[in-house]
């Protein structure tokens, strides 16, 4: 094993110890800070800000890590949002957090479980699901709607897991049922190079990568209001592709032959 891998492992590894450590302090911060504003706070609107602070002390100790936010000023606090993004790594959920926008997310049951990150899950009351059971989604959509009837904002991966390509699969119609069924308006999220920072099923940090999260135009209800659903997750589907790297670098080459071929 080389020096430079070498150190990329042992990072990794202390990055996990690190992660584990810090988690049962800030677990407990966010427990007093749910105690504090219980009575005023009802949107936990401050403790999710203070989750957002938690996620992004593991995106900001990591100098291979550069993020770049765009789109930020389009997202309104006194509004709430079906958030929709693409799902390429595990990165993803600390991305969304860096944005600073207090939402609900929606977990496997089974990661509410975990010692301190799982119990914040629950402190901040994001949505449990178990897959494949047909009671337990209908519960999850239940719950998302009426999070969203309280203003409190709904994000989602429709592609249900995570792209190992980076190419957007096609979306599930979940988010866009209840979209449309709560009248809330669509709030597309792009995250670029996550994949090759912390691949699909692993937990070792892959070099030096600039990482971006961009905020879309939002989808107003009155746009989708009458479209069939399959329709609407397939245009919510292109608006993200269409600035995702992978896509991007498809449609070049795709113009690119075709100047060839002239």
């Amino acid at each position: 094993m080389s020096f430079k891998s070498f150190g990329i492992v042992f990072f990794s590894y202390a990055y996990i110890v690190f992660v584990g450590l810090s988690s049962v302090i800030m677990f407990l911060i966010a427990c007093l800070v749910r105690l504090l504003t219980q009575f005023f706070d009802k949107r936990l609107v401050l403790l999710n800000l203070f989750t957002s602070f938690w996620a992004c002390l593991y995106i900001w100790c990591v100098p291979i890590w550069s993020v770049e936010i765009t789109g930020r000023q389009k997202m309104d606090m006194k509004k709430s949002y079906v958030i929709v993004s693409n799902h390429q790594s595990q990165l993803d959920i600390l991305m969304a957090y860096r944005l600073f926008f207090p939402f609900r997310w929606i977990s496997k049951a089974e990661v509410f479980k975990l010692p301190f990150i799982g119990w914040n899950m629950v402190l901040n009351g994001h949505v449990k699901l178990k897959r494949g059971d047909k009671e337990s989604i209908q519960k999850m959509m239940d719950q998302c709607e009426q999070l969203l009837k309280q203003n409190i904002s709904i994000m989602l991966f429709p592609e249900g897991t995570r792209s190992k390509t980076g190419i957007v699969k096609p979306f599930k119609p979940g988010a866009f049922i209840l979209a449309q069924k709560a009248k809330k308006p669509i709030l597309p999220l792009v995250i670029n190079n996550t994949k090759n920072a912390l691949p699909k099923y692993s937990l070792k940090l892959q070099g030096k990568h600039r990482i971006e999260v961009r905020a879309l135009d939002e989808i107003p209800f009155s746009i989708f209001e009458h479209m069939e659903i399959d329709d609407i997750a397939k245009m919510v589907q292109k608006t993200i592709s269409s600035h995702v790297k992978e896509h991007i670098v498809i449609e070049q080459e795709k113009y690119i032959g075709k100047l060839t071929d002239c």
